[in-house]
């Protein structure tokens, strides 16, 4: 089975959403006997050394332990610089002055998106003296990659196949910072990660991380995109949605284990008051079957408890 890997940006706690994406991870690299790494994607400065402790905290607590050291992105930018000069050297970017709020305006513009890009190309062809005269204006570029427009389609185990048309992505932010899309897939390579598993909400890049690994000479990794856990209300799971991390709920008297017993029973794993093993759970993992819609976590009225998942039972049935 492939070599997989957890890679969470250190900036907070892990909430159930995350632990859950975490333990399919950990399964689908543990059913077949590989290894299991961790990353801390901590590029962006705004990731707490404190955040990536209670990360690793929080995945020992339910048994999802990893092989070998930690890697951190922080003490990897030479790879980044690197890959990014292979690019440079073969022509294939250019900088980009554009802002964020001029980026929306072009492709809000009538015909300003025709190709569907999310970004419209409006620096790539600015003629050397049109460079110029934006630099000296003060505006730090980023650094673009020159895509050329390619259809890329992914085949994902759950999703089944995802095409998109690939922009001219950032490769370098405009802070010097390399892009996550350029990070992540260098890392999983330079790792010899074989299957990445992650939240759906990271499908739609994953052409374009898929286009950047064919560039590079680089094999792209299997993927799995599980779907994220969401509020009562359906939106993407946040602090007012109560209590939503390990530390709240072993705060409210759950162990580790029935947690994780809620988790599993969310994916499919286990039946509504059993409390598997996670070898047990390894054997039981079918990376197909996995629910393809999000799941719901909501705090039950007026009772203190948990209400779980769109069938309507709540965390009393797996204590």
């Amino acid at each position: 089975m492939p070599v997989g890997r957890f890679a969470p940006s250190p900036s907070g706690a892990l909430h159930v959403g995350s632990l859950r994406t975490a333990l399919v991870a950990w399964l689908a690299a543990r059913s077949g006997g590989s290894r299991f790494l961790l990353r801390s994607e901590d590029l962006d400065p705004s990731g707490r050394p404190h955040h990536e402790r209670s990360q690793q905290r929080d995945l020992r607590a339910l048994g999802l332990g990893w092989d070998g050291a930690v890697v951190r992105q922080s003490e990897r930018r030479e790879l980044y610089d690197d890959a990014i000069s292979q690019l440079v050297r073969a022509g294939l970017t250019y900088p980009c002055f554009c802002t964020r709020r001029e980026i929306h305006e072009a492709t809000q513009a009538p015909h300003g998106n025709e190709a569907g890009l999310a970004y419209p190309g409006t620096c790539r062809d600015l003629t050397n003296a049109q460079r110029r005269e934006r630099a000296a204006a003060g505006r730090p570029p980023a650094l673009r990659l020159r895509a050329g427009s390619p259809t890329v389609e992914v085949l994902d185990t759950l999703h089944g196949r995802h095409g998109a048309v690939v922009d001219d992505l950032v490769l370098r932010r405009n802070d010097g910072l390399p892009a996550y899309n350029l990070a992540v897939v260098v890392d999983d390579a330079d790792q010899g990660v074989e299957e990445v598993v992650r939240g759906d909400d990271l499908l739609a890049s994953t052409p374009r991380q898929v286009h950047l690994a064919r560039l590079l000479g680089l094999t792209a990794p299997a993927y799995l995109h599980v779907p994220l856990v969401v509020g009562s209300d359906g939106t993407r799971l946040a602090k007012r949605h109560g209590s939503i991390t390990l530390y709240d709920l072993l705060g409210a008297q759950m162990t580790p284990a029935q947690v994780r017993a809620i988790l599993a029973r969310s994916l499919g794993l286990a039946g509504r008051h059993e409390r598997p093993s996670l070898s047990e759970l390894a054997t039981r993992l079918d990376r197909g079957a996995l629910p393809r819609e999000p799941w719901a976590w909501s705090l039950g009225s007026g009772t203190g408890r948990q209400n779980i998942g769109s069938r309507g039972s709540d965390l009393g049935d797996a204590l």
